[in-house]
């Protein structure tokens, strides 16, 4: 079969991407290929559902420019197709005074970025979130909230509607690279192509090096695991909670979240994965594992931040760990308030160097172009980083 666009992987970014580019020429003859038996099984239908403000990137990189436009986009989007989705605010909160100086480069950033967020006293905090700990805060009344299985469902919808294929089942085994085409080899059939767009998330590395081609990274996979609040401890977190963040790594830290249909989700923490599929503690892929752990940025990253590691370890086997992180946010949470969630992983890029890659990365091979890091806020961004992909052809 052939066609003029390949998008592997069925997240939200190679929705969004195979959307943009029958937006653009309605004509073109566009197939996705997407190795589960539904869209948005991985990252983009397990993670906490935040409509990003971009407060937190580096202004002037990927994530802060596409974050900014995207959120625009996403909005604008779920209002045309009567998606439901709440524009709540946020609050990044300093527990005490040692917290103020990152509070205050967080603000610089959203200030540099464009985001609209105010500083706050504690009075004005307790009159946002009554039950919040802190000294100060970070206001971020644009933050939001929606559901990005939805939104991906719809983008699904659309590419059909507008010709696009979407194969299910369909595992990419080969890639062929030739002249004048792409040839990829899936488990539901054959598909050449004038260019391939690799959007495969968990397996991104994998996919890229069927090719030839030495990503400049590999993913390592983390878990992030959520507890829920009972209902009768919602009253505790009326929008989003979260704490200062270390700006030199790209997780937030545990962290409050309204969903949009309903309930409170507590977390994520952040530990190393067994298998790039393993939501389960006890999941296990061996040669995942080893591809991991074998691998010398891994190693590396290990040898510096151990301690940091070995603290999100304590809090994934310990619940009064965890419930400890939350209290220093909410006092009043109890163990008996919250319950174990679905966990998540994020698919996350090593550089050799041992540095966690902190941008979204794009790289483009011959005829396939790699999306080899797009952990959060990808989601947010998605449309916008179609349309980065797209303008780049």
């Amino acid at each position: 079969m052939s066609i003029d666009a390949i998008v592997l992987g069925g997240g939200i970014v190679g929705l969004a991407t195979a959307y943009e580019l029958l937006q653009r020429d309605p004509n073109r003859r566009v197939v996705v290929c997407e190795k589960e038996a539904a869209v948005a099984t991985h990252q983009t239908g397990r993670n906490s559902g935040v409509l990003h403000s971009g407060i937190y990137y580096k202004p002037g990189s990927l994530k802060a420019t596409n974050c900014r436009a995207g959120k625009a986009l996403m909005e604008q989007f779920c209002r045309e197709h009567a998606i439901p989705y709440d524009i709540c605010g946020k609050v990044v909160v300093a527990i005490d005074s040692s917290e103020l100086p990152q509070l205050e480069g967080i603000y610089q950033r959203g200030q540099a970025n464009g985001v609209r967020c105010e500083r706050i006293g504690r009075e004005r905090l307790l009159e946002l979130e009554p039950h919040c700990a802190g000294v100060e805060a970070i206001h971020v009344p644009e933050t939001g909230i929606v559901d990005y299985r939805q939104v991906s469902t719809k983008l699904a919808d659309l590419i059909r509607e507008r010709g696009g294929e979407i194969w299910l089942g369909a595992k990419v085994e080969k890639i062929f690279e030739r002249e004048s085409e792409i040839s990829i080899e899936t488990t539901a059939g054959s598909v050449s192509g004038t260019i391939a767009i690799n959007c495969c998330g968990l397996y991104c590395d994998r996919v890229a090096r069927l090719t030839g081609a030495k990503p400049a990274a590999k993913i390592v996979p983390f878990r992030g695991e959520y507890f829920e609040l009972r209902p009768s401890a919602e009253h505790l977190c009326k929008n989003l909670i979260y704490p200062v963040p270390d700006l030199n790594f790209p997780f937030l830290g545990v962290h409050f979240t309204r969903m949009i249909e309903g309930g409170v989700d507590c977390g994520p923490n952040a530990v190393m994965a067994l298998a790039r599929e393993g939501y389960g503690k006890l999941d296990i892929n061996l040669a995942d594992l080893w591809e991991s752990v074998s691998y010398r940025g891994f190693r590396k990253l290990v040898a510096r931040h151990w301690k940091a590691g070995l603290q999100e370890f304590y809090r994934s086997c310990s619940k009064k760990a965890f419930v400890r992180s939350l209290q220093r946010l909410i006092p009043e949470i109890t163990a008996a308030d919250i319950f174990a969630a679905p966990a998540g992983i994020r698919a996350q890029a090593i550089a050799e160097s041992g540095d966690l890659v902190d941008d979204f990365l794009i790289q483009r091979e011959g005829r396939m172009i790699n999306v080899l890091n797009a952990p959060s806020p990808a989601a947010t961004s998605s449309l916008q980083i179609a349309k980065t992909i797209v303008d780049s052809l």
